[in-house]
């Protein structure tokens, strides 16, 4: 006679359990949407002085003068994008050669290594590199801008004459107003050294993700290694390198310390590629902790508000473009 199998019942949809983990779910998510709309609030509200007082006009005025009270945004936002946008120009090249390396060249032995340094250099503290730059790359910029501003003395007259007059031209842009070594150009290297390796880390990952069917087929047509690489992995790939390459502008957005070390922190629009400016981040770092006149700190409260609101449009068109570039099998 058989004695038939006790079989474990699964647990309703309506069970208490369900319903707890259900209530818990739905609170933490609303902590998390209510942690954006309280921080939206709080600096809409500190700001409200500046822009009462400024309007549109803040985005678009150039003069930050604390003793007048006059107080534009518009170059703090210029140097916050071009040393952005810059730095992710240079570093995903590299980061994207560097992923196909280790992802499809390089033996086990070495790939290893390399990925671990890749991604240890995630994990440096702003303030060391901040002080890398300082000692070991501002010299070195130093040192060339000195050479270009003895090597074309005609220029550099030529160049002073415009900038007195308020001009500039395409050769100025690259020549130094004084071989200081601060200035854009170290921002936008050490910039391009700290993301690099966020880009790089979620390419090698997702290029390593590719079916090996992928790869199969093509080699079976008698495709190349670069041919398998550039038709078969990098677009089925490129979805995820694109959520990469926007979490490394992120990042470049919003870092502080390192670039406020080497910048210049000066408030108005770099005459040169080598001139001293300002991004939100670091004018907020230098001013907030001084600033004891209400339109003086509301206005730098309102630069964290601008770049708040960047980094949301920044990462919801990122995902909007992941979603467009996402391979249709995949979705």
């Amino acid at each position: 006679m058989t004695t038939p199998l006790s079989v474990s019942k699964r647990p309703s949809p309506n069970s208490k359990g369900d319903g707890v983990f259900r209530t818990v779910i739905l609170g933490l998510s609303l902590i998390i949407i209510l942690v954006f709309l309280m921080s939206i609030y709080l600096l809409a509200k500190d700001s409200l002085p500046a822009i009462r007082q400024f309007g549109l006009g803040f985005l678009t005025q150039s003069v930050w003068n604390p003793v007048t009270q006059k107080f534009g945004a518009a170059p703090m936002i210029a140097g916050t994008l071009i040393t952005s946008f810059a730095a992710l120009i240079i570093s995903v090249p590299l980061a994207l050669a560097s992923a196909i390396f280790v992802a499809e060249y390089a033996p086990r032995w070495l790939a290893n290594p390399v990925s671990y340094l890749v991604e240890l250099l995630a994990a440096v503290p702003s303030v060391v590199y901040g002080l890398w730059a300082l000692f070991a790359l501002k010299p070195i910029i130093q040192s060339f801008q000195l050479s270009l501003y003895t090597s074309n003395p005609d220029l550099v007259t030529r160049c002073a004459t415009l900038r007195g007059e308020g001009r500039s031209s395409f050769a100025c842009f690259f020549m130094p107003e004084a071989p200081v070594g601060l200035g854009l150009a170290l921002a936008i290297i050490i910039l391009t050294i700290m993301i690099l390796p966020y880009t790089a880390s979620v390419a090698r990952d997702v290029i390593r993700l590719v079916p090996g069917d992928q790869r199969e087929a093509m080699y079976a047509l008698g495709a190349t290694k670069w041919e398998v690489i550039s038709r078969a992995i990098l677009p089925f790939a490129r979805a995820g390198i694109t959520g990469g390459v926007i979490l490394a502008l992120g990042r470049a957005l919003g870092e502080t310390l390192a670039v406020a070390m080497v910048i210049g922190n000066v408030p108005e629009l770099a005459k040169s590629i080598w001139g001293s400016t300002a991004t939100m981040a670091s004018m907020i770092a230098n001013q907030f902790g001084d600033a004891q006149a209400q339109l003086h700190r509301s206005s730098i409260i309102e630069l964290g508000l601008l770049l708040f609101f960047v980094s949301v449009v920044v990462n919801y068109s990122a995902r909007l473009l992941i979603v467009r570039l996402t391979p249709k099998g995949i979705q």
